[in-house]
């Protein structure tokens, strides 16, 4: 795609200095370097880890090459502003991000309890950020100095970047930046907008002068002049079907032309004939806007809830984008189109920076969690083409895959190898998003610039996607290949509907990459689920099993896939969930963690959860109602089905098999799936149910959403797709065990596990 400038092109703001050793934390750490002043201070939810997979590390160090002064507040008192001028004013901006996780994610489980702990900060001690963490920086920070512009992003802005279901809150919420009352909010991979933004800054330009920064929102009255609308019903119309749009815009794309004699001739009796050269035609995305339905219309009506986020999600391709106004009161928030993705040059630029790979020394022998895990790990890409409709990684990377070099990868290597203490020559994860799309994407660049599609693998691998794995498989080769290095295992979830695409990669796999178990997700076996979430069947799981067993087998191992699954997504009913506990003990797997479906902001499966509206179709007012679990019984059930072996669920799952009819289900055989009530059980267990009461109608107990009168239609069938999204369970065969991981990222950076735990 074209690029106007890229990042390393702007003159340096200043010139002669040497990168910091750390990013300063305190006047002190300022005056070392000889500074009066800090240009731009970030302020962040996590602790300042100076690594390549923070996402403040990464801004950081970004404008520091650029000649900026940067210094850094890590988790400050939010309590007042005093913790927020410590550095002083900044010269240019503030830059305000939650941390590489969503605040609310990493505060609340899915059921709404306060965590205890925070993988994010020393010692994994909670409670070092505040709800709604972008909301009260900014705030704090326009306390501290109000003259000072606040430039927001972060996963957390990201995905509020609209108005936006807020589960923690059960509503409709507003825009962030109205709530922060940020100047301008970056969405997606922060780099090149936030380098254009400081640039501009620093050259005496204001906020008001830069309205149409590709990746930013911003708060307007009106939308840009000179901008053509058009009203999102013309787009998907809320009172019929409309045939699906041609995701190739083959009618879109003008071509120039010349006018003149159709035998070619320009020159009659030698005078020169006037050629008429007609302009390109513009391509209607272009200076063209969309206005969605209002804030206050989406947080009152469900339709149009569901209308304007199909609309999103339709305008996420920087290729052919349109920006976006929703009024908000008597103003409004305008969305440009999204940023450029970076070419595999700037990639390695951004991760060739000089990173000190450690904490800030600040934290003593404090343990970072969260930097402990990944120290040793590699993100060779961003993005993901897999759209998982209960994932958000898509909403805030992208579906283009950014990829870096392998020089770049193995110079990486050799610095772990080289300079993380107590290195053992065992690489933890080279991968991404996801493991297994390094270097795919689409083979028509037409294609890629016109698509709309929600994901390039679902329902079937577009014909336009290449599925070569012959770059990964190389790579895998060269990090192998490194002097000092033992072992490179994959951690990143592998997509395996992609990998059978190309066995030889399975073989690779198999052979040197796994230490025993290999990650996969599934997600779910029955039908209703998978089609919401937007999922492949399971018999593409049973074919990469058949290989990848097969090609352990030839590498004399014994391996085992460990598949993630999500309870209580929306289109789950309780019978779908019975037969996944089914398949479950059939197989021999019994869950560790396991956790409920978490309805993250933006999300295509969080938009379904609250509407209770098939919102990957047409939205009409007749549209198919999904079932959805919402309240704490049910999806306590769809839990402990998960975990069948848990005794502590046996109560509450023998309760709805009566309801459901399936009393032949309990037993000691083998196919059945708990035991009867022995004498040693309580009347009341840890998941906080009672045997139904003498006389209660057992039916009336595990009935869905007795809140709601609506009642879901019948499920669609599943096809092919996906991605990877809330942290579930791990299954492991028999009781092996194995720990979990934090998820999310920052500014910048890709989220390496894909899921909010």
């Amino acid at each position: 795609m074209q690029v106007e400038s890229t990042l390393f092109t702007y003159p340096k703001y200043r010139t002669g200095e040497k990168p910091a050793s750390f990013l300063p934390m305190s006047r002190k750490e300022m005056n070392k370097l000889g500074w009066d002043s800090c240009d731009v201070v970030l302020v962040t939810g996590d602790a300042y880890v100076d690594h390549p997979s923070f996402g403040m590390a990464v801004i950081g160090r970004m404008l520091e090459a650029q000649g900026f002064r940067v210094g850094i507040i890590a988790q400050p008192d939010w309590s007042n502003k005093q913790d927020f001028m410590r550095l002083g004013k900044p010269n240019l901006f503030y830059g305000v991000t939650a941390g590489n996780m969503d605040s609310m994610i990493n505060r609340y489980t899915a059921e709404r309890k306060l965590r205890h702990d925070d993988a994010y900060t020393p010692n994994n001690e909670g409670g070092k950020r505040p709800d709604r963490a972008v909301t009260v920086y900014t705030q704090r920070c326009k306390e501290a100095f109000n003259d000072v512009p606040v430039v927001i992003g972060g996963i957390e802005a990201s995905l509020r970047r609209l108005a936006h279901y807020d589960y923690w809150s059960d509503k409709v919420r507003r825009s962030v930046i109205f709530d922060a009352k940020a100047d301008i909010l970056i969405y997606g991979n922060a780099e090149r907008p936030l380098v254009d933004i400081a640039h501009r800054l620093a050259q005496g330009e204001t906020i008001a002068d830069m309205q149409d920064v590709r990746g930013s929102a911003v708060i307007r009255k009106e939308v840009l002049p000179e901008w053509r609308g058009v009203d999102s019903r013309k787009i998907d119309q809320l009172h019929k079907i409309d045939p699906i749009p041609n995701p190739y815009g083959a009618d879109d794309v003008g071509c120039s032309n010349l006018s003149g004699p159709t035998d070619n001739k320009i020159f009659d009796n030698d005078a020169p004939q006037a050629i008429s050269v007609q302009p390109p035609k513009p391509k209607p995305w272009e200076q063209t806007y969309v206005l969605l339905p209002a804030y206050e219309k989406v947080s009152n009506d469900r339709y149009l809830y569901a209308h304007a986020s199909r609309i999103l999600h339709q305008e996420t391709n920087p290729g052919c984008a349109r920006a976006l106004y929703q009024p908000h009161g008597d103003r409004g928030v305008w969305l440009n189109p999204p940023a450029w993705p970076l070419n595999t040059d700037e990639m390695d630029a951004v991760f060739d920076l000089p990173y000190q790979r450690l904490p800030h020394p600040s934290y003593g022998k404090a343990k970072i969690p969260a930097y402990d895990m990944i120290k040793t790990s590699i993100n060779i890409m961003r993005g993901c083409f897999g759209g998982c409709a209960f994932c958000s990684i898509t909403e805030h990377e992208g579906r283009i895959i950014q990829s870096r070099s392998k020089e770049s990868i193995v110079k990486e290597l050799e610095a772990i190898r080289d300079t993380v203490p107590g290195f053992t020559g065992v690489i933890s994860d080279l991968g991404g998003p996801s493991a297994n799309m390094y270097r795919l994407g689409c083979t028509s660049e037409k294609a890629e610039q016109t698509c709309r599609r929600l994901s390039c693998i679902y329902p079937t691998i577009c014909g336009h996607l290449n599925t070569d794995h012959e770059h990964t498989i190389d790579l895998y080769r060269a990090a192998r290949d490194v002097p000092g290095i033992k072992k490179v295992l994959i951690a990143s979830g592998v997509r395996y509907d992609l990998a059978i695409e190309d066995p030889r990669y399975i073989r690779e796999l198999a052979k040197y990459h796994v230490g025993g178990y290999l990650k996969i997700a599934p997600e779910h076996t029955e039908e209703g689920p998978l089609s919401k979430m937007l999922k492949p069947g399971m018999g593409t799981y049973h074919k990469f099993k058949e290989l990848f067993d097969k090609f352990s087998a030839e590498a004399g191992k014994k391996q085992y896939l460990i598949p993630y699954f999500i309870s209580a997504h929306p289109g789950t009913s309780n019978e779908d969930m019975v037969n996944l506990a089914l398949w479950l003990k059939s197989e021999n797997f019994k869950l560790d963690q396991v956790q409920n479906f978490y309805p993250s902001p933006m999300a295509n499966a969080t938009a379904i959860y609250y509407t209770e509206l098939n919102t990957l179709k047409n939205v009409k007012r007749d549209s198919e109602e999904v079932e959805v679990i919402k309240k704490g019984r049910q999806r306590r059930l769809h839990k402990a089905l998960l975990r069948y072996h848990d005794p502590a669920g046996w109560p509450l799952i023998r309760e709805a098999l009566v309801a459901m009819g399936k009393k032949y289900l309990i037993g000691t055989g083998a196919n059945h799936l708990v035991p009867p009530e022995s004498r040693n059980e309580g009347k009341t267990n840890s998941w906080g149910t009672k045997p139904a009461a003498k006389g209660q109608q057992a039916s009336t107990r595990f009935s869905d959403n007795q809140h709601d009168s609506r009642k879901p239609k019948a499920k669609n069938k599943a096809a092919e797709g996906g991605h990877a999204g809330p942290a579930k369970g791990k299954a492991k065969p028999a009781t092996a065990s194995k720990g979990g991981k934090p998820a999310g990222k920052g500014w910048a950076t890709p989220s390496k596990y894909g899921r909010n735990k």
